[in-house]
């Protein structure tokens, strides 16, 4: 329904009541009302700075008001670093002799000195009004693909420039010349191939920027940017496509300290040593080092060092070492003063005194008058008042203690606004997650100014730490450290004893605060977030809560009672100050003033911080906790010992509020420090934490588990340090107790973990043939037989360039082309589609989801929603029903619909019921959440959520069910106890592997644009399939498919999620845009988005599987399998029967089952329908597979790698239980054997696996693991329709080239490969080939880009076009002369009426595509052929790979790392080795991610604590964890396989992005690996399902340990599994 009356509603809104501005305070206090903001150099004019809300976040005002699209919304919770910006202020802070603030911002007298702060804040929380008085930079104010930054362009037209320091720094060379306007970080992301999807890109940057303008990592103020600075603090941004290597080799490029990166280059010898760093390599003959030798002389040898034997070597270490060269010749030095420059001098004051860039005092000037006033209304309190329908409250910003205390005194029991009275915000890190995600409303929120000195300072005094309840944890965390350091110092430089002991207590207690502040959430938060804030907000799983009760912290809580009178302080312990669930012993008119926190004992008393989470970085804790022992010496019967004098455990995550462990304790005091003392308070710590199953937040047996193994753990630790202290202390005079004896191989298990380690270092090596144009399909497709020299290169020139000319345009297939869209990924400039300028009348869509499912939809009431001043339509099925579209949907089936009709079941929770579009999307958002919505009881039964509900209700879509059988009757076989007389071993079990979230770093997003009176639509949309979006949008709305156009220029990530269930938020925005004849925009927020659009489907898998083993030789030959997969596919079909189909054909992965029967049944559930996902199926069948194969080898008693090895295909042998044979003009060369052979050669496996041994016998509690697994992913659509694209080619007469294919651009480089093709085939330098977009109107009839199918597609369909062009302007190139440039030949035809346009077109063969399920065999067909290849070939040729991973795990804790990987992968001849390499690493980690840390968690029977039942609780960054920068592998080697040309696809390429997905999976069996050496440790022996993902809780609760035993209980612990959504 059109609300007609809205824009009345907008146009007569008045000023919100609000008693703010009658209110004696207020009334007498004089207040500011428009804050003071700069940005990239210029002043924020007026115009919009009165627009400034007190609810709105900076990312909103500089996206919607300020018209700056760099910086990006990913998630709203400042989860995932997208949206990160530079905040700049100037701050005079206060040095002083006294101790009291020797790292203070204020608060004591001495001398005063200015100087400008840099700070990275995540722009999706930190308010817009909390930036008064600051300068902000965005990644438009960094630099620029093509100009330079003009200065700030405005929504409402204006512009204007800084008087001073807002000219962007342009980079010039020795000689003063222009080079780039390009920052130095984006030069060094683009040229480090740094970006994919570039979504994320310009929040990576900013985090960079920030880093490197801190200013003791800058070169204007420290020594230079420094490589552990970075590693420490790069925690707060997330990449979903590169897996992080190439931007960490773009960031230590730029450090000053980037020379001591090491690479392991080269093998490793059976004695674990690398041979070139072998001591003994001049003598050493093992093979591996003569080898090595060899190639090490031939590289040495070679013109160019980094290429030798034909492959070219690009190692971390090399390249951020030789990057110094590259960034001097492009670059100035100014570039790193740019910050400082760029802040405005209006904002420079420091007592009426201009600062200038020498530190030093100039007076006056042209902007003095704006500078003093500036200075004047800053020292002003600020009140923003939000008159407009937003309704967003009001903002105070007080300047004096008292003025704020009295706010609170007189709002803090107002409940006037219907949310509570009064709300203090610093960061608003917590309170901006409380009002987007649930909802709250604060009528009155309080910034308090920086200048109330009480509230932001940091010192300590002989007896305490003080710190500033305001104050940001990033100052904290760095003053900390600032003790750390100086203890030594202190020690060392001759100060007086009390000096020293006061250095050494004050070290010794910021150490387990610092530590603890590295973990704790990211530097984006940390350096705006406050310790008050954490305090109030009373989270029970906060990581610093508890460890301020260990250290017996003491708040100061102040008030004003009366306005006339004094500030009144009370100070609360922190252990008594959480009293309930985010409740505190607080009342409403107090503030937190300040924390005290005692100084630790120089001696005997210890404290150390723990912490576990699903992810090291940016996590919020399962299990955190702060201890502190204070210790004394004791006797009893002459013996002497260490007494518990003292002792303090809090705990996060173990109740519903921070708690201490007062029975442990109590139990604790006065025992001797001993193991038993610890082993029995152990058991009363379980008696303590007794928690049931159905426990808020699950996983009550682990967090038990771990509270009592950080109890252990902390024993360890004390012992050491005890240990230190009485090594330092003892003398004649002084004789101290025995410390007690802890073996060898349990300190490994002492201190704090990751928590107080170093964080990794992380890089690698890159290897890939030596480029070529190689000639692959295009030889039988197009006629390119490679007979003369120009065929061979696969050039047929378009002209013969001058030599000039020829000398510049190289070869372009083969190259490291960086890709195309690099540059403006890093600076901002590359739009998206909630990027796209906002047209004129532009609405914003918010859709109506089912808030529960299982029950049938009653009523749906949009009345409530079109009251609401702003919102201008409600629409829902019966709107589809009037504009007379078709309501289905669906890409195989057309079970889906758009809008969910009135009596109809509904089937998923957040299944679209209609869309309420409004001026703003808050308001859209307020309108959808008011539309009343009524329904039925519950259905008969309860709604079925997993796999064994579905198997237990037979809810199946039978139409799905698949059956591939090959050999005899395998269940029969299996019964067999021999085979010809020897051994027939049989197993049988079960493997479960979970979901995983797609998490595209840019939500859906979709504007639609209604023209000619809404008869056309022209539909921008973030997709995959333009096509599909097309058809449905069209069907919907009744529209002609002609009058529909979607076009689509980039997506920021897709990986599947966008083939499909990207298409109904079109749909939406495309009825709503033509029902009001207006633009609508609809972007999904990132936990909706998460919510409704499905992921990778969850598999069962059940087998039977038998091998014939052969005592005399030892061999062992597989014989049978027998599996049944289900997958769980949500509530509608969408595309789960093909994705079952593909596990089905990657079940047998790379080896030869000759007797083989497999079952795939897709599962119907209340999930949101399942989608593709990056291996659309593969990876979940290959599992299964390598799940079995570990089985068999348990029980047949030999190594996981003889069992794989001995039983791989054999080329020109065997055939797949499809009926595919290997080899030849079949599959073409089968490389996997000698991939395996080569890997387990060159890394030399067996020394791997025996060094890992022998460092798990002498370590208890940290074991090593190694997984090493082969992959072979079949390329092709399995619907052989699919498996055809087009292209159109348009050369201009100037001797461009602009290409149109229907493919699209996730990330994956296809236009740039596209490109390669094109400047390839015209002989000209790839930056004059250009693709715009994918769009229905210029190649129609699309498919969407799946299947790693679009370079094969749309490169052939490219070349054949230009095949068509170049044929057309032969004969004008022969009439020129042979130097004739591309231009001139195409101005010559053009003038000669010849088309220089045209339409290429490639289907891939029928005998290569396409599988009949059901087919049965001719009468006639041959015997000699392969069982089951009548039914089809269902693949093109298949991508190989073989992937070898180390890791360790932290049996106490579960915990892991990833020390190695090494990855071989076979992409043919590569058009582009960088991309390749770069979808490899992208896709490693991503399987990595899925098989370890990511889990899809839904309100099922395991997790009855989530509500309503079938709801994903996984819904954003906070609860769900892709890997992130410090989590991939600290060395992660990737190699392209040498001579792996492929005919089958366009210049012998092959296809990249999905396959070495399962590569990844080799950390999880490494884990596998590692658990089963602590269970052997804990004789906990034999078969165990380890079920995927491996998260922490997984890992530890598989040790099979005493501890977990001890809390799993009533469980056999030997099969015990935690609780997962399957």
């Amino acid at each position: 329904m059109v609300n007609l009356s809205y824009e009345t509603n907008n146009a007569t809104t008045t000023p919100a009541s609000n008693p703010v501005t009658t209110t004696k305070l207020t009334s007498s206090t004089h207040y500011r009302t428009t804050p003071i903001l700069y940005l990239n150099g210029s002043p924020i004019p007026p115009s919009l700075t009165s627009k400034a809300r007190p609810n709105q976040t900076l990312l909103d005002f500089l996206r919607n008001d300020v018209g700056l699209t760099g910086t990006k919304l990913g998630c709203g919770e400042g989860g995932c670093g997208a949206c990160t910006v530079l905040l700049s202020r100037y701050i005079t802070t206060t040095t002083t002799t006294s101790s009291r603030s020797s790292s203070s911002e204020g608060g004591a007298s001495g001398e005063k000195k200015g100087r400008i702060v840099h700070t990275t804040v995540n722009a999706c929380l930190f308010p817009i009004l909390a930036a008064d008085g600051c300068h902000i930079t965005t990644v438009e104010g960094v630099g620029s693909w093509r100009k330079q930054y003009q200065g700030l362009s405005c929504n409402d037209g204006s512009s204007s420039r800084s008087g001073g320091g807002g000219d962007a720094v342009v980079s010039t060379n020795n000689e003063g010349n222009k080079e780039d306007y390009l920052h130095p970080i984006q030069r060094a992301m683009v040229d480090m191939h740094g970006s994919q999807c570039g979504f994320c890109t310009p929040g990576i940057i900013m985090a960079l920027y920030g880093l490197l303008t801190e200013e003791d990592n800058s070169t204007k103020g420290g020594s230079g940017p420094k490589v552990a600075h970075l590693e420490e603090h790069l925690d707060g941004n997330l990449c979903r496509c590169t897996g992080y290597r190439p931007i960490w080799d773009a960031a230590r490029s730029l450090c000053v300290d980037n020379n001591d990166m090491e690479d392991i280059v080269g093998p490793t010898g059976p004695c674990g040593t690398p041979c070139r760093d072998c001591p003994e390599r001049e003598e050493c003959v093992m093979d591996c080092n003569v080898d090595d030798k060899k190639e090490e002389e031939e590289c040495s040898s070679s013109s160019d060092d980094k290429k030798c034997g034909g492959v070219v070597c690009s190692s971390t270490a090399n390249k951020v070492s030789d990057y110094q060269t590259v960034i001097q010749a492009k670059h100035s030095d100014r570039w790193w003063e740019q910050p400082d420059e760029m802040f405005p001098k209006e904002l420079l004051f420091d007592n009426n005194v201009y600062v200038n860039d020498n530190d030093g005092a100039t007076s006056g000037g042209d902007d003095e008058q704006t500078k003093k006033l500036n200075e004047q209304l800053l020292k002003q309190p600020l009140m923003v008042v939000d008159n407009s329908i937003h309704n967003g409250g009001t903002w105070f910003q007080p300047t004096t203690l008292e003025g704020m205390l009295d706010l609170f005194r007189e709002f803090a029991d107002s409940k006037e606004g219907g949310g509570g009275g009064i709300k203090m915000v610093v960061g608003n890190t917590e309170v901006g997650i409380e009002t987007k995600f649930k909802h709250a409303v604060y009528p009155r929120l309080i910034h308090p100014s920086e200048g109330i000195h009480t509230l932001y300072e940091i010192f300590v005094t002989d007896s305490h730490v003080v710190i500033g309840a305001c104050s940001s944890l990033s100052l904290l965390q760095k003053t900390c450290h600032d003790w750390m350091t100086s203890a030594s110092g202190s020690a060392d430089g001759g100060a007086s004893e009390k000096t020293q002991l006061l250095a050494t207590r004050r070290s010794k207690t910021a150490q387990p605060m610092h530590d603890m502040l590295r973990w704790f959430a990211s530097t984006q938060i940390r350096n705006v977030a406050c310790l008050g804030g954490n305090l109030a907000t009373a989270s029970p799983i906060s990581d610093m809560n508890p460890m301020l009760c260990a250290l017996n912290a003491t708040l100061v809580l102040a008030s004003r009672p009366k306005p006339d009178g004094g500030v009144n302080r009370r100070h609360v312990n922190v252990s008594d100050f959480f009293v309930g669930y985010r409740k505190v012993q607080k009342i409403d008119m107090e503030v937190i003033e300040r924390v005290d926190v005692p100084l630790l004992q120089s001696k005997f008393e210890y404290c150390a911080p723990f912490k576990q989470a699903r992810r090291r970085e940016d996590d919020i804790s399962i299990v955190t906790s702060g201890m502190r022992v204070k210790l004394t010496p004791s006797t009893e019967g002459g013996a002497s010992f260490w007494l518990i004098e003292e002792v303090a455990i809090a705990f996060g995550g173990m109740a519903p509020k921070t708690t201490m462990a007062k029975r442990t304790m109590e139990y604790l005091v006065g025992k001797k420090f001993e193991e038993s003392t610890f082993v029995e308070a152990r058991r009363v710590l379980q008696q303590e934490f007794i928690m049931p199953d159905d426990v808020p937040g699950g996983q009550s047996q682990y967090r038990l588990t771990l509270a009592c193994s950080f109890l252990y753990k902390f024993y360890l630790y004390c012992v050491g340090e005890l240990r230190k202290d009485v090594e330092m202390h003892t003398s004649k005079d002084l004789a101290l107790p025995p410390v007690p004896t802890i073996g060898s191989e349990e300190e490994c298990g002492a201190g704090t973990g990751f928590v107080s380690a170093p964080k990794p270092r992380i890089g690698g090596v890159q290897k890939y043939p030596e480029p070529k144009v190689a000639v692959g399909l295009e030889k039988s497709h197009l006629g390119m037989n490679g007979d003369d020299d120009d065929e061979k290169k696969g050039v047929p020139l378009a002209a013969a360039a001058a030599a000039e000319a020829a000398s510049k345009n190289q070869d372009s297939v083969g190259q490291p082309a960086t890709h195309a869209s690099g540059p403006l990924h890093c600076t901002g400039e590359a739009l998206y589609a909630d990027d796209i300028p906002a047209p004129k009348n532009l609405l914003h869509g918010s859709l109506i989801l089912a808030s529960k499912c299982h029950v049938q939809l009653e009523s749906i009431d949009v009345s409530p929603a079109l009251r609401l001043p702003g919102v201008a339509g409600a629409f829902t099925h019966e709107d589809i029903v009037k504009l007379g579209g078709d309501n289905r949907m669906g890409p195989v089936m057309l079970d889906d619909v758009a809008f969910l009709p009135l009596l109809e079941p509904v089937d998923f929770v957040g299944q679209v019921l209609g869309v309420v579009v409004g001026i703003s999307q808050e308001i859209a958002e307020k309108g959808a959440r008011a539309v009343a919505v009524s329904y039925s009881d519950e259905l008969e039964g309860k709604a079925v959520v997993s796999i064994e509900d579905a198997i237990e209700s037979n809810s199946f879509w039978k139409e799905g069910i698949h059956e591939m059988k090959r050999g005899g009757n395998v269940s029969e076989i299996l019964e067999q106890k021999e085979v010809d007389g020897k051994k027939l071993v049989v197993v049988e079990g079960s493997m479960r592997c979970g979901g995983q979230e797609h998490f595209y770093l840019e939500p859906n997003s979709t504007l639609a644009i209604p023209s000619e009176s809404a008869t056309n639509l022209t539909i921008y949309a973030s997709t995959q399939a333009p096509t599909k979006t097309q058809d449905f949008c069209a069907r919907v709305t009744n529209t002609p498919a002609a009058k529909v156009v979607v076009r689509m220029k980039r997506m920021g990530g897709g990986f599947g999620g966008k083939e499909t269930r990207s298409v109904f938020s079109s749909v939406a925005a495309a009825v709503a845009a033509k029902l009001t004849n207006r633009p609508v925009r609809l972007t999904l927020n990132r936990d909706t988005d998460m919510s409704i659009t499905g992921g990778r489907h969850a598999f069962l898998g059940h087998y039977k599987a038998g091998a014939i083993v052969d005592d005399e030789d030892g061999s062992v030959k597989l014989h049978a399998l027998d599996v049944k997969l289900y997958n769980n596919g949500g509530g509608k079909f969408d595309l789960t029967g093909p994705v079952l189909d593909r596990a089905l054909f990657h079940v047998d992965n790379c080896y030869n089952w000759p007797n083989f029967h497999s079952v795939g049944t897709p599962c119907k559930t209340s999930q949101p329908p399942h989608t593709a996902f990056r291996g659309f199926g593969g990876p979940q069948g290959l599992v299964v597979c390598e799940h079995v194969m570990d089985h068999l080898a348990l029980a047949c008693n030999v190594s996981g790698d003889k069992l794989r090895r001995e039983n791989m295909y054999r080329e020109n042998m065997d055939s797949t239980p499809f009926g595919m044979r290997f080899g030849g003009e079949f599959t073409g060369k089968w490389n996997v054997p000698g991939m395996w052979d080569r890997l387990y050669t060159e890394l030399d496996v067996p020394a791997r696996r025996e060094a890992t041994a022998e460092f798990n016998r002498k370590n208890k509690w940290l074991k090593r693991g190694v997984g090493l697994i082969p992959t072979k992913f079949g390329i092709a659509f399995t619907a052989k329709f699919m498996n055809q694209g087009g292209a159109l080619v348009h050369l201009y007469t100037d001797g461009t080239v602009l290409v149109s294919h229907g493919g699209t651009e996730m990330g994956q480089g296809l236009h740039t490969k596209v490109c390669q093709v094109a400047a390839q085939a015209f002989s000209i330098p790839l930056d004059d080939v250009y693709v715009n977009d994918s769009s229905t109107d210029k190649v129609a009839n699309t498919m969407p880009s799946a299947a790693s199918m679009s370079t094969d597609l749309y490169g052939m369909a490219t070349l054949d076009a230009c095949q068509q062009i170049l044929k057309r302007i032969q004969p004008f190139r022969d009439s020129l002369p042979p130097d004739a440039t591309l231009k001139e030949v195409a101005k010559k035809a053009f003038f000669e009426r010849v088309d220089l346009s045209a339409h290429g077109f490639f289907a891939l063969d029928n005998d290569r595509c396409g599988y009949d399920w059901d087919g049965d065999a001719p009468e006639d067909y041959p015997a000699n052929l392969p069982e089951n290849s009548w039914k089809g070939h269902p693949f093109n040729y298949f991508t190989q790979g073989v992937a070898l991973a180390e890791v360790e795990i932290d049996v106490l804790t579960g915990d892991h790392k990833t020390i190695a990987a090494d990855v071989l992968v076979d992409v043919g001849s590569s058009i582009n080795p960088a991309i390749d390499i770069g979808q490899i690493e992208g896709a490693f980690i991503q399987g990595m991610g899925w098989s370890t840390i990511e889990e899809v968690i839904y309100a099922d029977n395991d997790h009855t604590w989530i509500r309503p039942r079938a709801k994903v609780f996984t819904t954003g960054p906070g609860t769900y964890k892709i890997p992130a920068f410090n989590d991939v592998p600290e060395t992660l080697n990737i190699s392209l396989l040498e001579n792996a040309d492929n005919p089958f696809a366009v210049h012998s390429s092959k296809a990249i992005g999905e396959p070495p997905f399962f590569l990844g999976c080799s950390v999880f069996y490494a884990i596998k690996d590692a658990v089963v050496a602590a269970r052997e440790g804990s004789n906990t022996r034999g078969y165990f399902e380890f079920r995927l993902p491996a998260t922490s809780e997984r890992i530890r609760m598989a040790c099979g340990d005493t501890i977990s035993s001890e809390c799993i209980a009533s469980e056999e612990p030997s099969s015990f599994q935690p609780k997962g959504s399957y």
